[in-house]
Formats: C-alpha cells, sequence, structure tokens
C-alpha cells in the first residue's frame, strides 16, 4: 500500500472510470475492487465502495460516495504528449467515451473528472519564457486540443 493515494470521488461509478483509465492509458491499473459490508449514504451492502487503481503510475482510490462532491476544474490530471499522434489518441478517448472538449488542452470524462492533454512542445515553450512563450501561449488560448504543429510554429515566430 502506498503511503500517499489520490482519492477521487464518483458518483456510483468508480469500477467503470478505473476499467477506462486503465484501457486508455499506459502503467494503469484496476488493483482491486471493495465492497460495503453495510448499507451506506448512497449505497447498499455489497456495492462497490471503493475501486484501488493506477492512472500513469499514479495510485487512486475510486470512492463512490454519491452526488454530494462532484468533481471540479481546480483538480485535473495532466498527461505529457510526444506528439500530435498521442496527443489525439487521448482527447478522442476521453471525449469519445462522453466526455467534453474544454479549452487550452482541458477536457472532462464522462464521470466528470478534468484532463490536460499536454503536448511536451507547449510545455518547452512555456517554459523557454521571454517571446517564444507569448507566442505560444497566444496561440494556444484558441485551442480546445492543442495542434502541436501550431504551437510549433508559434515558438518559431511563423504564427
Amino acid at each position: 500500500m502506498h503511503k500517499n493515494t489520490i482519492c477521487l470521488w464518483y458518483d456510483g461509478a468508480a469500477e467503470d472510470a478505473a476499467c477506462f483509465y486503465a484501457g486508455v492509458f499506459p502503467d494503469s491499473r484496476v488493483e482491486a475492487v471493495h465492497r460495503a459490508p453495510t448499507d451506506f449514504p448512497g449505497g447498499k451492502a455489497g456495492d462497490v465502495l471503493t475501486v484501488q487503481f493506477t492512472v500513469l503510475g499514479i495510485p487512486c482510490l475510486g470512492l463512490n460516495g454519491g452526488p454530494i462532491f462532484p468533481h471540479t476544474e481546480a483538480f485535473s490530471f495532466q498527461v505529457t504528449t510526444e506528439d500530435q499522434a498521442e496527443t489525439d489518441r487521448y482527447w478522442d478517448a476521453i471525449v469519445g467515451n462522453g466526455g467534453a472538449e474544454s479549452a487550452c488542452g482541458w477536457c472532462k470524462d464522462r464521470w466528470g473528472l478534468n484532463w490536460q492533454i499536454t503536448p511536451r512542445t507547449l510545455t518547452e515553450a512555456l517554459a523557454a519564457g521571454g517571446d517564444e512563450a507569448a507566442r505560444a501561449f497566444a496561440v494556444m488560448m484558441t485551442m480546445t486540443r492543442i495542434d502541436v504543429a501550431a504551437i510549433d510554429a508559434a515558438r518559431k515566430g511563423e504564427a
């Protein structure tokens, strides 16, 4: 067991979400499903209560706590991608499975969890600072899914 685990609150769908993440992202898996020993607010004895899983090497616990605390943009997973194909693969998996697009490389999965699908070139441009960062940032602000070629062009001053 890990000393630090991210606990994510779900409205009854922790197992479905964990299985989806395990199928989409490398170094991801469902490790254990625990059922409630008795009735609990929002559930009955025998219902899935918690799910231990890993997403991209990060240990998580999915808690089926009911509708009281929905996910917000205050928490997101940021996934670094190497190229447009990888960016598209993750974006399409999340959005195409009942999720929703947002701005600047953010999207939301069907369970309300937020994801930042961030190509490495964007992070490098912002870290470079100065005009390169300003150009890449300005182009990024016009996007939903990040366009790697457009970010690269902006980095070079070609946009």
